[in-house]
């Protein structure tokens, strides 16, 4: 009977081992926060702001970690592969949305990915070089039509929001341009500087500087309202096409299947991050406004955003790779 009942006992202690992982409160280890971009972009600068205070909301540390390469599709299919436990988190911007419209990924988006937040968008500003004899957009949309592909842009790739944005721009205002494109921002902001390109479609961060000290002019923003930074800028919607709003938009997402008490905890911890004062002046420092919306906005708002780059690209006549 004495043996029977150590083995009970020992049984007991086994099962209850064995079903302890799964009554674990999450997290109890630290979160990788993928961002698929290169360091020092305005995804890479806003993901750190956010994963220096979601640590301790979550009582973890959260880890973030670049994973470069192919406009995004790299980080992103690391992502999409990795288990649906909570700890490996994606930080992305507007390229998820393009990208599709323009290759075969190796994943997919809608299936592989869940929308957990749209974190932020960022407006930008059409620029020209400070010698340019443009001064107001409608300046430039004339000289377009005058000399129909003659007026160059830039932009740090096709897969790129400055690319898109600016092809949305050349469509509804019925121009033609010739794009330039360039491995990547720095490049291409440097080619508005020095006066390489005509033009070009540049994050608000990346050209506030310059706009300053009077390297570059800033024509317009692709916001839909004016931006507190830059009062005396129209909007594109305001001074040349009606109803033009474009942004870099800047998401997390965690992998498919991911529990929802997970998911729910990690979104309340987020909008919890996003209200805190210190966070809303950082942000808007960089030039972005917080949403912290919920999934099921941010998946209404990825497939708007889908829509409306599919029949952008289809216009342009791109093919897909």
């Amino acid at each position: 009977m004495k043996r029977r009942s150590i083995h009970r006992v020992l049984v007991a202690l086994a099962t209850a081992c064995s079903l302890a992982p799964a009554f674990a409160a999450w997290p109890d280890k630290p979160i990788s926060l993928v961002v698929p971009y290169a360091p020092g972009g305005t995804a890479d600068a806003l993901a750190r702001v956010l994963a220096q205070h979601l640590g301790p909301r979550l009582k973890t540390t959260v880890v973030v970690l670049n994973k470069a390469g192919a406009s995004g599709v790299i980080g992103e299919g690391e992502v999409a592969r990795a288990p649906a436990d909570g700890y490996t988190v994606l930080y992305d911007a507007t390229p998820l949305s393009i990208n599709p419209q323009l290759q075969k990924l190796p994943f997919d988006p809608d299936k592989d990915l869940q929308p957990l937040t749209l974190v932020a968008v960022t407006p930008m500003l059409v620029a020209v070089p400070k010698s340019s004899p443009y001064n107001t957009l409608a300046d430039l949309i004339k000289a377009a039509k005058q000399s129909p592909g003659k007026l160059t842009f830039g932009s740090g790739g096709q897969g790129t929001v400055q690319f898109m944005g600016a092809e949305l721009f050349a469509q509804k205002a019925g121009i033609q341009l010739m794009h330039v494109p360039y491995k990547s921002g720095g490049p291409f902001i440097q080619a508005i500087l020095s006066g390489e390109i005509d033009m070009g479609f540049g994050n608000v961060p990346a050209l506030t500087a310059h706009v300053k000290s009077g390297m570059v002019k800033a024509l317009a923003t692709t916001a839909g309202t004016r931006n507190a930074g830059y009062p005396d800028v129209p909007t594109i919607g305001e001074s040349a096409v009606k109803g033009y709003e474009v942004y870099e938009w800047n998401g997390m997402f965690v992998p498919a299947g991911t529990p929802a008490e997970t998911v729910n905890t990690l979104h309340a911890a987020i909008r919890d991050v996003m209200a805190l004062p210190e966070v809303k002046e950082r942000f808007d420092a960089l030039g972005s406004r917080i949403v912290a919306s919920s999934p099921e906005d941010f998946r209404k708002f990825l497939a708007a955003e889908r829509t409306r780059w599919a029949d952008t690209v289809k216009a342009a006549g791109i093919k897909k790779e």
